[in-house]
């Protein structure tokens, strides 16, 4: 056990348990380091451990043992409960979905953890060449794509900057959201794990409450001094595009000091499918990072540099698009600042700061090399929040400003106006205990000027002006824990969107995505009310969950086909408008382990969306969609095969296709071994296993081709 410290004050008993995240059985021999006094401690048969701590003194501890994952955690004894950490196997069940550490204790992050779209999985086992590929079987979540390369994740058939997109916290500056041509800057491969975020919390990085937020943490910039240095390696592969990636991420300690270092490189040929290859989907990225962090008892400082440059091909061959389609070159450089200091008051918790300034540049080729259309963005942003101890019955919360300048350039024979913004935001989020019933709220105001250069009164599209918003969000939960396994709760939000540059100021052809683009700059900031209700139940043997959510959007914004074509170019014109829109749907999850080894899993997801005034269909509204699994797991070896199916997508809104429904089948299996110091992990994956044909309602390219046929996966990947 550890010894007591030599203060003149009592020091205060602490005990906790270590258990296994999956199978919930205790772990024996988990070594716990209390990092600030250097000492440590084992856990018994039975998974427990003790210690004294100073009263009211901040302290850290590490868990570690071999074949598992190290958490790092910090506790505050004056709100101290017992101690309960749950250890995740290397490499055999790395967690895909998780909630973030980062919004403090939180019942309903807490029920998120356990459901359909935030419930571990194995991100080994999913992980594919785009992060959309990884999320896309998670309930509620669909890939909009135009190609492989330039896929995004689409929640609830919500998309563009409604889901954003982060990196540690930290927004995603590219254009993926504005257009689906453009890609996301993120390799999956090298990340940890991946959050999806909901409720009031959200509010702390966005306005847009009925989205939510994809963050993707890579740990960037340490937090702590890892005991000694670390690595992990890996290489992964596929046969549907020749597909083939090698990547190292590497941790040294040196005294109060760790650097970390990052590089990846992916290359990856045309998709093949059952009735032909898809030309023009090659891929190729690169991507490194380096960074240096200073660690210290109360805290740390670091900063990073990145860089992501891809070259992908945009298919080419349906209506509007060029014969032999376009190829895209992005780069994008990042530098990063973050720091976090712990303060020892009765109000604050901890300070926290983040300073990133970002180049990106995108290039669309035309097949005679000639450059069609060019983007360029500079963006410099900040926040600064604190995350303060319990006030009373407020269990805990975080208070925070933030402010980012963008400077947004536009070239080629895309004619929409390069502006320079500012956005100023003050947001706060509380998390409330009283007895069974858990109460969140939060809210965030937001400042936005534009100014688009130059001015221009005499534009075909109208005023192109400066134009100024004021937004106000905010967001409601309650959950009452009805006993130990069932809790059922409610959320409510008001949520708010200023509308995007291209939105406003749109005037001409945008090469690669293949439509003659209208913007509106007289829209207003896009409303709306959201509202779910849910139902959790979690015993030994069996986790169940429903949502129901209604999203009413008084002001829906939205590029839709206009049925016309810019004759200049021949290309299809799509013209943005406020719409009045109504959605509602559902997602729902079942958990059962009818044997030791042995367990089922289906999820199951639907959005319904329609034009309020019109009753016609929303457009790129994904199916009814749902997978079910059976496993086995067995020590360092798992196997499984699934069902994802979907139902035909019939409800379609003028100009857009429908597509029939589908079901494949998918298998994988996995397998870790231990030699020495060193951690193996080995997944092989058959997806489609018949090779079926079966199409993507959100593709843009599904009227010339299907999605992948059979693909074999393989991942391999060595920890040290």
């Amino acid at each position: 056990m550890f010894m007591q410290s030599a203060y003149s004050y009592e020091p205060q008993k602490v005990s906790g348990v270590v258990l296994d995240e999956i199978t919930l059985n205790p772990l024996k021999g988990v070594k716990v380091f209390y990092v600030e006094k250097k000492l440590s401690t084992l856990t018994d048969e039975n998974g427990y451990f003790e210690f004294d701590v100073i009263a009211k003194e901040y302290f850290s501890l590490e868990f570690s043992l071999i074949s598992y994952k190290n958490r790092y955690q910090s506790f505050y004894p004056d709100s101290l409960r017992k101690i309960i950490v749950k250890l995740t196997p290397i490499g055999f069940v790395t967690p895909t979905i998780s909630v973030t550490e980062s919004f403090g204790e939180s019942k309903y992050n807490e029920l998120l953890e356990e459901s359909g779209v935030l419930k571990s999985k194995e991100l080994q086992k999913d992980l594919g060449s785009t992060l959309a590929a990884t999320l896309k079987n998670e309930s509620g979540l669909s890939v909009r794509s135009m190609g492989p390369a330039p896929s995004r994740p689409v929640f609830r058939g919500l998309t563009g900057d409604r889901v954003l997109i982060s990196e540690d916290g930290v927004k995603t500056n590219d254009l993926s959201g504005t257009s689906p041509d453009h890609a996301v800057t993120i390799e999956p491969f090298t990340l940890e794990r991946i959050e999806v975020l909901r409720g009031p919390s959200v509010l702390t990085k966005t306005t847009t409450t009925i989205g939510g937020i994809v963050n993707v943490v890579r740990n960037d910039i340490p937090v702590r001094i890892p005991s000694r240095f670390t690595f992990q390696s890996g290489i992964f592969g596929e046969t549907s595009n020749n597909g083939l990636l090698g990547a190292f991420v590497g941790e040294l300690p040196f005294y109060n000091f760790v650097l970390r270092g990052e590089i990846s490189r992916r290359k990856a040929d045309y998709l093949k499918t059952p009735i032909g290859t898809l030309k023009n989907s090659n891929l190729s990225t690169n991507n490194y990072s380096a960074s240096l962090s200073y660690v210290l008892k109360n805290g740390y400082l670091g900063g990073s540099f990145r860089e992501f440059q891809s070259d992908y091909g945009i298919p080419g061959g349906f209506v509007g698009a060029h014969p032999k389609g376009v190829d895209i070159t992005m780069l994008k450089q990042q530098l990063k600042f973050k720091s976090e200091f712990v303060l020892n008051s009765k109000l604050i918790k901890d300070v926290q700061f983040n300073f990133i300034s970002d180049r990106y540049n995108h290039k669309e080729f035309e097949a005679s090399g000639l450059i069609g259309a060019e983007f360029g963005i500079k963006d410099y942003s900040g926040d600064l929040f604190v995350n303060h101890k319990d006030l009373g019955f407020i269990e805990n919360g975080t208070w925070g400003i933030s402010a980012d300048y963008r400077d947004f350039n536009i070239g080629g024979y895309v004619f929409t106006s390069p502006t320079k913004s500012i956005k100023l935001s003050a947001y706060f989020y509380e998390s409330i205990r009283l007895n069974k019933t858990s109460i969140e709220f939060s809210g965030r105001y937001n400042y936005v000027n534009l100014k688009p250069n130059p001015l221009n009164p005499n534009s075909n599209i109208g005023l192109i002006t400066a134009r100024t918003f004021n937004t106000i969000s905010v967001s409601l939960s309650a959950i009452q824990d009805i006993s130990e396994e069932l809790h059922i709760g409610a959320a409510v939000s008001r949520s708010s969107r200023v509308p995007t540059i291209e939105e406003l100021y749109s005037e001409g052809p945008h090469l690669a995505a293949y439509s003659y683009e209208i913007g509106n700059p007289y829209l207003q900031d896009e409303w709306g009310i959201g509202t779910e209700l849910f139902a959790h139940y979690k015993s030994d043997k069996v986790y169940s969950m429903i949502t129901l959510f209604v999203n009413s959007l008084p002001y829906y914004i939205l590029p839709r086909n206009s049925g016309d074509t810019n004759y200049a170019t021949l290309l299809p014109i799509y013209k943005t408008s406020g719409e009045s829109a109504f959605m509602f749907g559902f997602e729902g999850q079942l958990d059962v382990n009818f044997w030791r080894h042995l367990s089922f899993t289906a999820n199951i997801s639907y959005t319904n969306g329609t034009f309020s005034e019109t009753g016609k269909p929303l457009p790129a509204i994904p199916p009814m969609k749902g997978l079910f699994e059976i496993n086995y797991k067995r020590e360092n070896f798992a196997f499984g095969i699934n069902t994802e199916l979907a139902t035909a997508q019939n409800r379609v809104d003028d100009f857009e296709n429908s597509t029939p429904g589908y079901g494949i089948m998918n298998s994988y299996a996995q397998y870790s071994i231990i030699t020495g110091k060193f951690i193996h992990s080995l997944s092989v994956n058959i997806d489609n296993i018949f090779d079926k044909e079966y199409r993507n309602h959100l593709s843009r390219v599904k009227s010339i081709m299907p999605e992948a046929g059979r693909n074999i996966r393989l991942t391999y990947k060595i920890f040290f």
